[in-house]
């Protein structure tokens, strides 16, 4: 996504989710994987907001892709900011919904992004996880 195009984006997206996409927190892992399935707390939220959303109608029930890209793919090159902004705007032209309007994509985005990289990056190697206890 080019600059410009992100910058409308965030500013459609709203400023709270805007500042949540640039934020980090070196203290805290992204995700939490053990044994390639089970999850932190958060994440797992992440994986019920996919569940909720039924994103895998069209990216697939692994995130390899269907109708929609491999999320497993898209997210080695999607920045966070550019994720969120394509999930919360949409990208019409392409079939993909606006989930902005959305408060259990809006208030999970973050745990949603971490579950997504978590099976992007290889540390989740299923797509159904379970909760670490």
């Amino acid at each position: 996504m080019k600059t410009s195009a992100l910058a409308l984006a965030l500013l459609l997206i709203g400023p709270a989710l805007a500042a949540r996409a640039q934020a980090t927190t070196p203290d805290k892992p992204l995700y939490t994987v053990q044994e390639g399935y089970k999850v932190d707390a958060d994440t797992m939220k992440g994986f019920r907001t996919w569940r909720s959303a039924a994103c895998d109608r069209c990216h697939g029930p692994n995130q390899e892709g269907m109708v929609g890209p491999s999320l497993v793919n898209s997210l080695k090159v999607l920045t966070k900011a550019e994720f969120i902004a394509t999930v919360t705007g949409g990208r019409l032209d392409k079939g993909m919904p606006s989930f902005g309007a959305s408060p259990v994509v809006a208030d999970n985005i973050e745990h949603l992004y971490a579950y997504l990289k978590g099976r992007s990056d290889g540390a989740i190697t299923q797509a159904k996880v379970q909760e670490i206890k």
